[in-house]
Parts: C-alpha cells; structure tokens; sequence
C-alpha cells in the first residue's frame, strides 16, 4: 500500500511560480513510476508529467512542457513538480499518482494509488 499526500499549492498570480511536493509511504516508491494530473472544476482529469522510477526519464503534456518540470528524490520519498510562469487557466486541483510499474504513463487508469489533491489558484 502506498499512501501520497500532496502540498505546495496555493495562490499566486499569473506569471509566478509554485512547487508542488508529493510525499510518499511505502518501500516501493523508488519501483514506481509517478505522475501529476490536474483537475478543474466541470473538467475532466487531466495528465501533465510522468516521471520514471529512477527518475531518469520524463515527459510532458504540451499544455505545461517548458513551463512545469518534474522531479524525484528516491531518498527522501518525494516527487515534485516545479511550475513556472503560471496562467489563470493552470486554476485546478492538482493531484500526484504512483503506479505499480518502473516506466512512465500517461493515462489516469494505470496509476494504482493518488494523493488527495492540492488546490492551486492563479489570479490574472
């Protein structure tokens, strides 16, 4: 079982940056590949970055590539993603997933465990 709790969100205006924190319990987050999805209101959930077990491999959604980067500390249990320059339209409830597998994905079903989500609000 793993458990993930997100943290870093809030407010901020357009143009700023957050880092988002993803912690993990469980001995087998350095076995796990991890993602980021979002999710505004009235809006499906949506993929944003993906990162390998060993954190050697990434990719992105082009809505945020350039602009969001995702990393890992194996050690510390942690998955990030640092977001920058942040529009009004990256407003959502952003959530980290872990999955059962080393190689990273992208669609929502083959992650086995999520966090419970963090708010991020960017004003205009």
């Amino acid at each position: 079982q793993v458990q993930l709790i997100e943290s870093g969100g809030g407010l901020v205006q357009a143009g700023g940056s957050l880092r988002l924190s993803c912690a993990a319990s469980g001995r087998t987050f350095s076995s796990s590949a991890m993602g980021w999805f979002r999710q505004a209101p009235g809006k499906d959930r949506e993929f944003l970055a993906t990162i390998s077990c060993g954190g050697d491999s990434t990719d992105y959604a082009g809505s945020v590539k350039g602009r969001f980067t995702i990393s890992r500390d194996n050690a510390k249990n942690t998955v990030y993603l640092q977001m920058n320059s942040l529009k009004p339209e990256d407003t959502a409830v952003y959530y980290c997933a872990a999955r059962g597998a080393c190689s990273r994905a992208y669609y929502f079903s083959v992650y086995s465990y999520w966090g419970q989500g963090t708010q991020v609000t960017v004003s205009s």
